[in-house]
């Protein structure tokens, strides 16, 4: 009886060490990446702010199973996707996931007068609640999420430098 005593109460201080280290982690995460593109924004832009032509250079948007509604509404395999706001060269987007989770997109086009590149700045905020696993699950956001904004940014930029 002692020894499932000891379990017990083990266990219980352990969930209550977990959760406070858990909540000393933010509590929204920002993964962003950029890229520089060597062509004109208003062409940039328009393949940025349509989702016709996500499935162009976004991995993944070609499968079965994503459907897209209109030019700024989407149903990518579960996850719903909005674009909210398109105004001076930046779309905000929202995507929510089948879980209910919410993550804020932004994609941006800034340009340097004095340049003939302009940079292509994609960033995804995901905010977290208080929960343990979300907050240490977030660590790999940053891995996983940056990878995949590389990887959709570089056939961005290949698609509209090699027309």
């Amino acid at each position: 009886m002692r020894f499932i005593k000891l379990a017990v109460i083990s266990c219980v201080i352990l969930s209550i060490a977990i959760t406070v280290i858990g909540l000393l982690l933010p509590s929204s995460v920002v993964v962003s990446r950029a890229i520089n593109i060597t062509a004109n924004q208003d062409v940039v832009f328009k393949k940025m702010s349509n989702m016709y032509e996500w499935k162009n250079w976004i991995t993944g948007l070609d499968k079965e199973g994503v459907i897209i509604q209109s030019a700024t509404e989407g149903n990518f395999l579960g996850t719903k996707v909005t674009i909210t706001d398109t105004t001076n060269y930046t779309i905000h987007s929202s995507w929510v996931g089948k879980s209910g989770s919410v993550q804020h997109s932004i994609m941006r086009i800034i340009h340097h007068a004095s340049s003939a590149q302009i940079v292509v700045q994609w960033q995804f905020t995901e905010y977290l609640k208080w929960y343990p696993w979300q907050r240490f699950g977030s660590m790999m956001n940053e891995a996983v999420t940056g990878a995949q904004l590389e990887k959709n940014l570089s056939a961005l930029k290949q698609l509209v430098e090699h027309r």
